[in-house]
């Protein structure tokens, strides 16, 4: 039976209560194996997979996680809506620690990610221009005034390497750029999820204030999972709306990213390149994969 919606996030959040687990996947792909196998839970009568993207135990430093392995397996299933849940910084007065935000927006500060499933024979250009899916977000964020919980609905990500927090002047220089909120995990995850033709919306949940403030001596691990623990407690109970409100068969531009993407001539593209990529791309060939 096909899984329409995936949750990528931190181990904990699947432990939830009156939730059914109906089975735990484990998927081999072309890109290596996913942070861990993927488990499928019944919520409100639809089916849904579960990716810790850090691993079980929180193995994967931001820059480790397999992050083409997660996004081709959760594509296996028949995954067309992924729900990204993060722990941010904030760079704003407007985003508090223990609020959710929406963003809308993108800054890439990654180095050295696998960031495309692009290369090796086939070139691609999809359009990022709106990071996030704007149905996704805008569910998304009906569900959360449903609820009550304080939320910001748009807001610029900057998502670094890590894994040390930013320096004082970096999290003055993010400010500067306009940017409310920093990260370690949105990319590559979004533009491989784009690439895939599969909507993304990231869920922020807001940890504390980067260290632009100066206050004390900076951010600390500390600082930031006292905050998340509630965080993800309040995630945890608004997922069965958020499942809800994405329950619908809507179709989405974000669907057929690649459609007018790939540049090159299929008759060209080396064998072993279309059977890695067949699972995303097949429709798109004028030959057999």
């Amino acid at each position: 039976m096909t899984t329409r919606i995936a949750v990528i996030g931190g181990s904990g959040l699947y432990e939830i209560d009156g939730v059914k687990f109906l089975d735990h996947v484990e998927i081999a792909t072309p890109f290596g194996r996913p942070s861990d196998r993927i488990s499928i839970a019944e919520i409100g009568g639809e089916r849904v997979a579960f990716l810790p993207r850090h691993g079980r135990g929180h193995r994967f430093l931001p820059s480790e996680v397999p992050s083409r392995a997660n996004i081709w397996a959760l594509k296996s299933l028949g995954v067309v809506q992924v729900i990204s849940v993060s722990a941010v910084g904030s760079l704003s007065e407007e985003c508090a620690p223990g609020s959710f935000v929406l963003p809308d927006q993108l800054i890439d500060r990654t180095t050295g990610r696998p960031s495309s499933f692009f290369g090796d024979g086939v070139v691609g250009h999809v359009s990022f221009a709106e990071p996030f899916c704007p149905g996704m977000r805008e569910r998304i964020a009906v569900e959360l005034s449903r609820a009550g919980h304080a939320f910001r609905d748009r807001a610029t990500l900057v998502c670094m390497e890590g894994p040390a927090f930013s320096s004082r002047a970096e999290s003055l220089l993010h400010r500067s750029w306009g940017a409310h909120l920093i990260g370690m995990t949105a990319l590559p995850e979004a533009k491989l999820a784009r690439e895939a033709e599969m909507c993304y919306a990231t869920v922020a949940m807001v940890t504390d204030w980067d260290c632009w403030r100066g206050e004390g001596g900076g951010v600390t691990l500390e600082m930031v999972l006292a905050t998340m623990r509630q965080n993800v407690q309040d995630i945890k109970r608004a997922l069965p709306g958020l499942v809800g409100a994405l329950a619908d068969r809507a179709d989405c531009t974000c669907r057929h990213a690649a459609a007018l993407a790939i540049v090159t001539d299929p008759s060209l593209i080396p064998p072993e390149t279309k059977q890695r990529l067949n699972l995303l791309y097949g429709r798109y060939w004028a030959g057999p994969a």
